[in-house]
């Protein structure tokens, strides 16, 4: 009995090796793109895109450097910034009431409503992008960070679904505890569903910010000629259409703006990783 308990257990520490072993090397595969992206951002010779080696000859800060004071990379951040903070925030406010209604509510067509927005959701938002452009066109839009808030916006009570599972995992009998000492829908929401529903608010906000910080498409619709409205996936892209930039070394300057743009969706990552795997797969009162 002992012997073929151990050789059970042995067999469970070998695939769990394997398993580890198997997950480092995909990390190891996945990480070299990004790595190589950190090692050309520091190269200092000016050798351009087809340089036949990786490693720098010559290890600089120029890139860096001249970033951040020959182009107009700080003003497309700071607009990219811009609009992924206010989008973030309005976003985050429709999903959770949207969320919030649908899943403690009942009305009429309520399910249709569901169905629908889950449907919608399905199409890629490109198709309706000429459609779009002509409307802001016509209210003066374009051009405009404005017009990309509006639009990045416009369509966020169509994310319900997660946020609406989550809601459906808190009690409702928690809601009717409140109602019956008196509180209304909107300090239900407010002060007893809201402090339980912690994991998916910041599985929100980190969804709501990714999206229009690395956007390019609409962006590039919408912000053609004004480089000051540009954000930073627009501006990017016009190095890689000049090709005399990436001659005289621009190239570099790209990887190196690359890894600045990569910070702030890795910090958040990072800092939040716990809450988001909470608010994908977890609920909100457990026991």
């Amino acid at each position: 009995m002992a012997k073929k308990f151990k050789s059970k257990k042995g067999a469970e520490r070998v695939s769990l090796i394997v398993a580890y072993t198997v997950l480092i090397i995909i990390c190891l595969i996945w990480l070299i793109p990004f790595l190589m992206l950190i090692i050309l951002s520091f190269r200092g010779e000016q050798a351009g895109i087809s340089a036949d080696y990786l490693f720098p000859k010559q290890w600089s800060f120029n890139n860096y450097i001249k970033l951040f004071t020959e182009t107009k990379f700080l003003t497309w951040y700071g607009n990219t910034m811009l609009v992924s903070v206010v989008v973030t925030v309005l976003q985050t406010i429709i999903v959770l009431m949207t969320s919030y209604a649908l899943s403690r509510l009942r009305f009429k067509l309520r399910k249709p409503l569901m169905n629908l927005m889950l449907i919608l959701g399905m199409f890629p938002g490109f198709l309706s992008m000429t459609a779009v452009y002509f409307v802001l066109r016509e209210i003066h839009l374009t051009q405009n960070l404005a017009g990309l808030i509006l639009v990045y916006s416009a369509s966020s009570a169509m994310q319900y679904y997660i946020c609406k599972g989550f809601f459906d995992t808190i009690p409702k009998s928690l809601d009717e505890a409140a109602r019956i000492d008196g509180a209304s829908r909107h300090t239900v929401f407010l002060k007893i569903i809201l402090p339980l529903a912690k994991p998916i608010i910041i599985y929100t906000v980190l969804t709501a910010f990714i999206a229009p910080w690395g956007e390019f498409m609409f962006s590039s619709f919408m912000m053609k000629g004004d480089p000051d409205k540009f954000t930073v996936a627009v501006g990017m892209k016009s190095w890689l259409d000049n090709s005399t930039l990436m001659a005289e070394g621009y190239f570099t300057v790209f990887c190196a703006a690359a890894v600045v743009v990569s910070i702030p969706i890795t910090a958040l990552f990072i800092w939040l990783q716990r809450y988001y795997v909470e608010g994908v797969t977890g609920g909100s009162v457990k026991g």
